[in-house]
């Protein structure tokens, strides 16, 4: 990565699938993990995923149910949905001829986009740095991270990004799960100032009832959660607890485009917006066909396009502050072989 997410993980892994069917015909999907995992994704789809899902229908919601409750017993989540979502993608990418967003149902032709920076590691000028980056591209929303120094050097952060943006732009702030509950209700109750336009993880992201009471106490300040969530149960259990404001479920992380669908249809009964977490080049598509409208996160410098993983045309394009999905079958990856073999461990 150009841009490393902390001094000690310089990369991302990227597991690459592909699935053939009977026929012949070949879809490509993907799993991947930022930070642990990458190793043990791809052994269990070389082992146990691959010979469950030999033989099965090339269907993803039939497949996906059938894989999962195979798996099950290594884990509800995790590492299991991750691997799913290699062959679930997979399935998707062959069974969406005519491109992603006509197969799920296009409600928006262009979303915005959110300038997103993995900064926790940044000096202040290298914060205000790149909020400056983002100002001159005319960025009219952006997310920093808070959380794992003192409250007070936080709100100092905050405040300088702020004055780079202007008081008009979007402001996202994400925790990362640092705060316990007593931190957290402080730090929103300090940075309410700023205008946040939600607050991302501020406490661990499995502790349902903390949110709860935070998201009570915490009223005008949206909660925003579920980039660690991984299975549409838990996402139930979330909404009928009133725990956040905002959903943000990660499309590899609950094991595909299939669960996702269904945690959408479970946010749209809560009237809950859903935000997709990261990885730009797949959620833009899928925020295209939110029922309720969305933004788009987008690292600097760490979509597939802009890491070279990929080879044009792009399957999203992103300008002045919208993405629009691209004409293409299937999901649109076109992974850059060289690239990946150049990069393999």
């Amino acid at each position: 990565m150009p841009r490393p997410w902390n001094p000690s993980r310089p990369h991302i892994d990227l597991v690459v699938t592909a699935v053939t069917t009977g026929d012949g015909r070949t879809g490509t999907g993907f799993s991947w993990a930022p930070n642990v995992g990458g190793r043990a994704v791809h052994a269990l789809l070389e082992s146990d995923v691959r010979e469950a899902a030999l033989g099965l229908p090339a269907h993803p919601a039939v497949a996906y149910d059938r894989l999962w409750w195979h798996l099950h017993e290594a884990g509800r989540g995790g590492l299991t949905t991750m691997a799913l979502a290699a062959v679930d993608l997979a399935l998707w990418d062959l069974s969406a001829a005519a491109g992603l967003t006509a197969a799920v149902g296009r409600r928006h032709e262009a979303v915005p986009v959110y300038g997103s920076g993995v900064n926790r590691h940044y000096s202040l000028d290298e914060i205000i740095a790149q909020a400056e980056r983002w100002s001159e591209a005319e960025t009219r929303a952006v997310k920093i991270k808070v959380g794992g120094r003192d409250l007070p050097e936080d709100l100092e952060r905050v405040e300088a990004v702020r004055q780079v943006m202007g008081p008009d732009v979007r402001l996202m702030l994400d925790a990362n799960q640092l705060w316990d509950l007593p931190g957290a209700l402080r730090a929103v109750e300090a940075l309410r100032r700023f205008d946040p336009c939600w607050i991302e993880e501020p406490l661990p992201a499995d502790d349902v009832q903390a949110y709860a009471r935070l998201r009570a106490d915490a009223a005008g300040v949206p909660i925003a959660l579920g980039e660690n969530t991984h299975t549409p149960w838990q996402f139930r259990d979330l909404l009928t607890a009133g725990a956040c404001d905002i959903l943000q479920p990660n499309v590899v992380r609950v094991g595909g485009i299939t669960p996702f669908l269904r945690i959408v249809e479970l946010a749209r009964t809560f009237g809950v917006p859903v935000y997709p977490h990261l990885l730009p080049d797949i959620s833009g598509q899928l925020a295209c066909c939110l029922p309720l409208p969305a933004m788009v996160e987008d690292v600097e410098d760490a979509s597939f396009a802009a890491l070279g993983l990929l080879t044009e045309p792009y399957p999203v394009r992103i300008e002045d502050g919208l993405l629009r999905p691209g004409d293409h079958p299937g999901l649109g990856l076109r992974f850059d072989e060289d690239r990946l073999k150049s990069t393999r461990i």
